[in-house]
């Protein structure tokens, strides 16, 4: 079996290639118009290939979306690993967020499972699930721990996270649902997490407070 430099086999390569047209396919085209020998031109593959790693739509929709959580999210969860005092650590975690939501890919696939709800529920609430858990769940333990340190004070824990998530969300990913994917604000990303930070520090943090 053969590998390549980064240690694939050459099955694994050709499963990426179909996950990365199949992907960009469902969201130009919703699931309905995607054809399956369209994924397979697409990624240069035969549709025998095609349906030995996949059997069916359902399926590589199904784990194109799960995927694609998985890559969308994984700079968001890192950004918490960083050290430093609440103003580093929050301004870390609301620039990856804002990325995240400035990611054409993570705009496409938001209304793709919009668009899709109807057709996979199962698959509609799952997403919204993992979104909480690895976006949300992410930044309440950043909170904790911030709160352990004595940095802040928050008596709900998760209505201060989504006050702090709804301060970057409103600037780009309504934006981007409503403009389109590569719509980007007008107002530089640094300079939108900046102020979340600053709203979000003078309401909850303890130097602020005792200033």
């Amino acid at each position: 079996m053969s590998t390549s430099a980064f240690g694939e086999t050459r099955s694994e390569r050709k499963r990426k290639l179909i996950l990365t047209a199949a992907r960009a396919i469902f969201t130009r085209e919703g699931f309905a118009r995607a054809g399956m020998e369209q994924v397979a031109r697409d990624a240069a593959v035969s549709t025998a290939t095609l349906y030995a790693h996949f059997p069916g739509k359902a399926e590589l929709f199904r784990l194109v979306v799960e995927e694609t959580i998985s890559d969308i999210t994984a700079r968001v969860v890192q950004s918490t690993e960083i050290s430093g005092d609440a103003r580093t650590r929050l301004t870390a975690f609301g620039a990856a967020y804002a990325d995240f939501y400035c990611s054409a890919t993570a705009r496409a696939t938001f209304r793709m499972v919009i668009a899709e709800r109807r057709r996979f529920p199962e698959l509609a609430d799952h997403f919204q699930m993992r979104s909480r858990l690895e976006l949300g769940g992410t930044l309440l333990a950043l909170l904790r721990a911030l709160e352990a340190n004595r940095e802040i004070v928050v008596e709900r824990p998760s209505w201060a996270a989504g006050q702090f998530q709804g301060m970057i969300e409103h600037s780009t990913l309504i934006l981007g649902l409503v403009g389109g994917d590569d719509v980007m604000p007008v107002r530089p990303l640094e300079t939108i997490v900046a102020e979340a930070v600053e709203t979000f520090l003078a309401r909850y943090g303890v130097r602020e407070r005792a200033a």
